[in-house]
């Protein structure tokens, strides 16, 4: 391609078709070939200089020439020229110290090393910059639906040509008991695009919940024009999904509208996920109606929501349980995915239960500490005393206005509560200072001293580790790792912290570190 009776005209029809067939910007061509030509022209008159090549543009021709930098005194001969030579070189008068003067060099007659060389050098521009381009391309299309040939099966990956570029489906990316053979076409949805060294990789899915949202995107006009928003998907690939969609115009069925004429919108998108059941619910802001519509077909008789834990206790009969819980836990287990609200079911036998062991417990808590015979412990309870804590900010007014409990034993009560708090406050400073927790981190304000035990267990012991906490690891939450969500237990679970709490615990704690 490089020789010294290269037509210069040829040379740009080569450089167009270089740049079509690779589909890369034509400048980019040129710039490589200036490099080429620039390496061969060091070896030839020396790498000491400064050689600067240009390609003109408009017609093919092509320039060397070396670059000289005016100086007072010449110290490098190879790069630099005095002020009275330059003058030579350039007749203007204007030319001081700091300009550059250029010497035009003969063209090059490429020898056989020269001439490889300098194709290696446009080659491997010419690839770089093609992966850039496919880079450019497939990183706008994350997130999207891609369609491909299927090229090969690799350790159970499934490798697809997208065209100018190959994807990868992982083995555990795929829908389970799916089989693809070599040469069928295959959708899946592209979940990252990363960029490396060697290249680029195009990481596919068709396990994602996305994938699913996507398909729906394409088979209901309504959504892709925004009428009805997906607002959450989960699912368990190859086997049963659900997807919850709300109408903005209160006119349009969301259900009705993604199921389609006799079914044939959502067919569709269980045909392409081989036979998945696809549950479509419609959207509430009434979180009690939109919990038992994802718990479907089970009836439900009560909902309990812990919005600042973000969990719901769920009550109905033993004739439900089976149908709300679903064959192994598929039920519940997608309707807390799609809520994002960890579920607990409860038969109302269970229910009745608990709550009579959260009753004795607290009875016998009080029994023990306060020195009560059961009677007054249980009469205590229910009465809204269920905690010592709960008495020792009473007053003995109040508690006396409980049927059978006189002033003076109300203020016997209050008493004996505050003195178990003392001694409970000084067991665990005992205990903190046993666990090694640091000052500046008990002192915290809000901070209690059981949480403080909780958090010296797990070796937070400075308010730095504390303040380097994120709320999840504190109250617990979810993560999202490849569209399945994973249950994180908090350290402060048991304390019930709002996450307004939570995160205002972790802020002040950082305001102090990091002042």
């Amino acid at each position: 391609m490089l020789n010294r009776g290269l037509d210069k005209q040829e040379l740009l029809r080569i450089v167009d078709a270089v740049a079509n067939e690779k589909s890369i910007d034509k400048e980019l061509v040129i710039g490589s070939m200036e490099s080429a030509i620039q390496k061969a022209a060091l070896t030839k008159f020396g790498n000491d200089n400064n050689i600067e090549v240009i390609i003109d543009r408009e017609s093919g021709e092509i320039k060397i020439q070396k670059v000289l930098e005016v100086v007072e005194n010449v110290e490098d001969a190879a790069r630099e020229i005095t002020l009275k030579e330059a003058q030579k070189l350039d007749s203007n008068n204007e030319l001081k110290v700091g300009d550059k003067v250029f010497e035009e060099l003969p063209q090059i007659d490429f020898g056989r090393i020269a001439a490889q060389s300098a194709k290696q050098v446009i080659s491997s521009r010419v690839r770089e910059a093609e992966k850039n381009r496919q880079y450019e391309d497939f990183i706008d299309k994350q997130r999207q639906i891609l369609s491909g040939i299927i090229k090969r099966l690799e350790y159970g990956n499934v490798i697809v040509d997208l065209g100018k570029a190959e994807g990868v489906i992982k083995k555990d990316e795929l829908i389970p008991r799916e089989i693809l053979k070599t040469g069928d076409r295959v959708k899946a949805y592209c979940y990252e695009v990363k960029k490396e060294l060697k290249g680029h990789q195009i990481f596919l899915s068709r396990a994602h919940p996305q994938f699913l949202a996507k398909l729906f995107h394409q088979e209901v006009p309504e959504i892709y024009e925004g009428t009805i928003e997906i607002k959450s998907v989960a699912r368990d690939p190859g086997s049963r999904a659900k997807i919850c969609v709300h109408s903005q115009d209160s006119s349009i069925d969301p259900v009705g509208a993604c199921v389609g004429m006799r079914g044939s919108r959502v067919q569709t998108i269980v045909n392409e996920l081989h036979g998945e059941k696809i549950d479509i619910i419609k959207w509430t802001e009434d979180l009690p109606t939109l919990i038992s519509e994802s718990l479907s077909p089970a009836e439900i008789q009560r909902v309990l929501i812990d919005q600042d834990n973000k969990r719901i206790d769920i009550i109905l009969t033993e004739e439900n349980l089976s149908k709300a819980i679903g064959r192994r836990g598929q039920n519940v287990r997608l309707a807390s995915k799609l809520t994002n609200y960890e579920i607990d079911i409860l038969t109302d036998k269970e229910d009745s239960e608990r709550r009579q062991a959260e009753f004795k417990d607290k009875t016998e808590t009080l029994i023990k500490n306060l020195e009560v015979d059961e009677t007054l412990g249980q009469l205590l309870v229910s009465e809204g005393y269920p905690s010592i804590e709960d008495i020792a900010q009473s007053t003995a007014e109040d508690i006396s206005k409980i049927e059978a409990i006189d002033e003076e034993t109300a203020k016997e009560l209050i008493n004996r509560s505050k003195e178990t708090l003392i001694k409970e406050k000084e067991a665990v400073a005992q205990k903190l200072k046993e666990l090694g927790v640091e000052d500046n981190l008990i002192n915290l304000k809000g901070m209690t001293q059981g949480m403080l035990v909780i958090l010296g267990q797990k070796n937070i012991k400075k308010l730095s580790d504390f303040a380097d906490l994120s709320s999840d690891e504190l109250i617990g939450g979810f993560d999202e790792i490849k569209g399945k969500k994973i249950r994180i237990e908090g350290y402060l679970e048991e304390f019930s912290l709002s996450r307004k709490e939570a995160d205002e615990l972790i802020m002040a704690a950082r305001e102090i570190v990091y002042k």
